[in-house]
């Protein structure tokens, strides 16, 4: 695979300017990059949402349409802990002390995925050749959806705006499944880590092992011991991983396959014409910024340009921190891509699908 590499030449001085105000903001204020209250109190919230729901499963006599409804509201707090919890924790920003980073971090194994594989699939990957075809897994969905210009066109996708709504909800399961071992073999064998190459032999077995708790706790624990039909808990594992698969998704597509954002090419050494920086602004956009729910959620996920310039710093802060990278960046004349609410964000990316599922030798 070929070396990307980004710009050096930074002319008028961007980054450093809007790391200078950013310094600032925290200094006057007295803060830390890391999350706070605001953010413990929430995890404990998701974890609830998740964790409550099947307990309620396991030991109340209730009909299955509650219990199925129930399943529905794990889903939705499997994809709060991933976007509130694990995801600055694995960033390294939900606290200032490494061990609780990495004691949260470790929330993705009870959602279905692997340390390793994530931090280099999202940190690595995502956060370093965003949007950018080959490098980027996150616009990868293999053949069957094209969110790029620059993927090739089958017939099918002409249906894409229509079918990949459902697909979404398949991504968790997939990493229950067989995602976590094809990006494990993957990336051990092109040696991809976030800091120090791991042992490959200790990942390996640390991936077995913790599929087989998880399949454990999820599955043989309800019909093994508390004696529960094997098909009604294969069926709400099925609906919670369905329901945090499509959240997650569309969350992801919002803030980078839309209309507003780019997915640029090196030139043929290799070389992107922005520096990593300004790549970040022309590749992301965020999403009902002034939404008090969507904020809360999301993670600040609907934060994203905030988010890819600054990854260390936790979520809670993106709000304060949107006013001065879009001053930033418009004082820069540089791209600030944001939709005001996500219905209008839906709307323009399923609209952005329409686009990309044209024969592009027809348009």
């Amino acid at each position: 695979m070929k070396t990307v590499n980004f710009s050096r030449i930074d002319n008028k001085k961007f980054f450093r300017t809007l790391n200078k105000r950013v310094n600032t903001y925290f200094k006057e204020n007295n803060l830390k990059r890391t999350g706070n209250w605001k953010l413990y109190s929430k995890a404990i919230v998701m974890f609830a949402l998740f964790i409550v729901p099947f307990i309620l499963i396991l030991t109340l006599d209730i009909s299955q349409w509650i219990k199925l409804l129930l399943a529905v509201v794990m889903g939705v707090g499997m994809a709060g802990v991933g976007m509130n919890v694990m995801h600055d924790a694995n960033h390294e920003s939900f606290s200032s002390n490494k061990w609780v980073n990495k004691l949260m971090g470790s929330s993705i194994y009870i959602l279905a995925g692997n340390v390793y594989n994530w931090k280099v699939q999202h940190n690595v990957l995502h956060h370093t050749y965003t949007n950018i075809k080959d490098h980027d897994e996150d616009i990868d969905a293999g053949r069957i959806i094209r969110f790029s210009k620059h993927a090739n066109w089958m017939w099918i996708h002409k249906f894409q705006k229509y079918y990949s709504f459902f697909l979404y909800g398949l991504l968790t399961i997939n990493w229950a499944i067989t995602t976590d071992f094809k990006q494990m073999h993957r990336y051990l064998k092109r040696k991809l880590s976030y800091g120090k190459f791991p042992n490959p032999k200790a990942e390996w077995t640390k991936l077995v092992v913790s599929k087989l708790f998880y399949y454990s706790f999820w599955i043989v624990l309800p019909i093994v011991v508390l004696h529960i039909s094997w098909w009604k808990v294969l069926l709400g594992f099925f609906v919670m991983h369905y329901t945090a698969g499509i959240i997650l998704s569309v969350v992801f597509q919002l803030a980078h396959v839309v209309p507003k954002t780019d997915m640029p090419l090196p030139d043929d050494k290799g070389n992107m014409k922005n520096t990593w920086a300004i790549h970040q602004l022309y590749t992301t956009a965020n999403f009902a910024p002034k939404n008090w729910f969507i904020n809360f959620y999301t993670g600040g996920l609907n934060h994203q340009v905030e988010h890819h310039i600054f990854p260390h710093i936790s979520h809670v802060h993106y709000k304060k921190l949107a006013k001065i990278v879009k001053e930033t960046a418009l004082e820069f004349n540089l791209p600030y891509n944001e939709y005001k609410t996500t219905r209008m964000a839906i709307i323009e990316h399923f609209k952005h699908l329409a686009e990309l599922g044209k024969n592009p030798q027809l348009a």
